[in-house]
């Protein structure tokens, strides 16, 4: 799964997290941001295995059959789940992830940041 696909599918499971965690005005997602956030979710096993949950339902779904809608749904509601359990940190982080140019310098550096999670999941 490449960098654009793991921050869709996590934006799309984030959004009734993010509904939650909702201030009146959003700030920008900084890079101090993404990194608060991984240390967090790094630095508690529990979190950790949830995150890498989180991957391995997207892999399901990306592996799904499109004709199994009931089953994808199923699972996205697993993953928004398991997204509110890792604190308002990730929902207000996934919030501000759609308005990152995954292109530009700092949406590069922010990726980057992010797959340090993936590879504390084997990946």
């Amino acid at each position: 799964m490449n960098l654009k696909q793991i921050v869709a599918i996590l934006a799309i499971v984030a959004l009734p997290v993010c509904a939650q965690a909702q201030k009146p005005s959003a700030a920008k997602v900084t890079k101090a941001d993404v990194q608060k956030v991984v240390t967090i979710i790094s630095d508690d096993k529990a979190k950790t295995q949830t995150y890498c949950d989180m991957l391995k339902l997207g892999d399901q779904i990306d592996e799904a059959n499109e004709k199994d809608s009931k089953k994808i749904d199923e699972m996205y509601q697993r993953m928004d789940e398991l997204g509110k359990k890792l604190g308002p940190e990730y929902a207000a982080l996934m919030e501000g992830l759609p308005d990152i140019d995954p292109e530009s310098e700092d949406g590069k550096e922010i990726g980057s940041t992010i797959q340090a999670l993936d590879k504390l999941c084997g990946r």
